[in-house]
């Protein structure tokens, strides 16, 4: 099987480009992708509180915290303790964090409505649902890789 005929290998291209993509129109306003993928995960109402991030976006707490650190750095974002328990912590967005916001908003819909212009609507729902099983699939180990023993020569 040749690699480019492979589910991992189109799945990884696919999302490097959008990475560059996203990386690219964000460097113009001075930030990263995942600085505004994770200013699109915060509740632009009540906060989200900080443990749920993570979580959210894949991502360990360790680069998490360092993330949040340079955002609340950069005035896009506030920590609020939780009132109902003070060990808690909400994040909230400043005036500039709705503002980064919005424009991330903005390019991401972009992308999503050029995408489904150029597919046919049975496309893009066949699309969809079969990354949508293919995710479920893994997350419930009906997919699983096969363990292979390693022998002494």
């Amino acid at each position: 099987m040749r690699p480019e005929d492979t589910i991992d290998v189109n799945i990884k291209t696919l999302w490097h480009s959008m990475v560059k993509m996203y990386n690219e129109e964000a460097a113009k306003f001075g930030s990263t992708m995942a600085t505004a993928h994770l200013l699109l995960n915060i509740d632009v109402d009540g906060g989200t509180p900080s443990t749920q991030l993570g979580p959210r976006m894949g991502m360990e707490s360790t680069s998490l915290s360092r993330m949040l650190k340079g955002m609340e750095e950069r005035g896009l974002i506030h920590r609020v303790k939780n009132p109902d328990d003070g060990r808690g912590v909400f994040i909230t967005l400043t005036d500039l964090g709705m503002e980064m916001r919005a424009i991330s908003r903005d390019v991401v819909v972009s992308f999503n409505e050029q995408v489904a212009q150029l597919l046919s609507p049975h496309q893009l729902k066949q699309f969809i649902n079969t990354c949508g099983r293919i995710n479920e699939w893994i997350q419930t180990k009906k997919i699983q890789l096969n363990e292979y023993t390693q022998t002494d020569s």
